[in-house]
């Protein structure tokens, strides 16, 4: 883990997701990470969609926000980069249009979300 202490989860988090999961988001795998983020938008997550950012400044700012995170620190991830399962906006943007999108392997390869993603899902990261 991080010697960063804002960059971990607490004991009680992480024993949480143990007794539910059996290990924590940094130990799981694919399909168990994606069973995780559906159960945090189960359970009422509510993530920060806006603003978007329009600026290559804007998106550097929430870059700079989600890198210091651990792997185990899912639930902020998410939230932070406005993650959704569905598509957004008008236009009905999705993860399967983004350019970090990875459609073989389904996997968001943003360095700093780092993530499965199903080809609907989105966030405010995206970028074509």
């Amino acid at each position: 883990m991080s010697e960063n202490p804002e960059a971990s989860i607490t004991q009680e988090q992480r024993q949480a997701y143990i007794d539910k999961y059996g290990l924590t988001p940094a130990e799981a795998g694919h399909e168990m990470l994606i069973q995780m983020i559906e159960d945090h938008f189960a359970e009422g997550l509510e993530t920060e969609v806006e603003p978007f950012p329009e600026t290559d400044r804007e998106f550097g700012a929430l870059l700079d926000q989600l890198r210091p995170l651990s792997a185990d620190q899912l639930r902020e991830k998410l939230v932070i980069s406005g993650w959704l399962l569905q598509p957004y906006g008008e236009d009905q943007m999705r993860c399967q249009e983004c350019m970090y999108y990875l459609v073989h392997k389904r996997w968001c390869d943003l360095p700093e979300l780092d993530l499965p993603a199903k080809p609907e899902w989105w966030c405010r990261l995206w970028r074509i």
